[in-house]
């Protein structure tokens, strides 16, 4: 899969008193820019808990490199790393939008549940759903 890349301002109250964006946010803003993706791809999370099945966040871990200030525009690289039809991971690159400068890289590993809080396969319990993945990656 080709990355997408998602667009951020930096809102003021996403900094701290070190007058820069808090470590917490870019969390946030891997979340913002993955179910862009997956709503862009025509697999987004509204169609998935349609089916009664949630994506819950397993791993979640980022590395930071330069910060990032109040009113700078950040883009965001995001792809599919993986995908088992059981579990699925991103990986999130931040720059800065004018000076190309790389903020943060980071990466999030995702399993399905499905109404019983139990997990699933999405090959059998959303096959739409699981081929549709498949397609955006390139697996079929």
């Amino acid at each position: 899969m080709l990355p997408v890349f998602y667009q951020h301002k930096v809102q003021y109250y996403e900094t701290d008193r070190m007058d820069c964006v808090h470590h917490s946010n870019y969390i946030r803003w891997f979340e913002e820019a993955r179910t862009w993706l997956m709503g862009e791809e025509g697999f987004g999370y509204p169609q998935l808990e349609a089916l009664g099945i949630v994506s819950p966040v397993l791993k979640a871990q980022a590395e930071y490199h330069t910060m990032t200030r109040f009113g700078e525009t950040v883009v965001i690289e995001t792809q599919v790393d993986s995908y088992t039809g059981t579990r699925i991971a991103f990986s999130y690159t931040v720059r800065d939008q004018a000076t190309g400068a790389l903020r943060c890289q980071g990466k999030t590993e995702h399993c399905f549940l499905g109404p019983s809080g139990r997990p699933v396969s999405l090959k059998k319990a959303c096959p739409s759903y699981h081929q549709r993945i498949r397609e955006v990656l390139g697996l079929d």
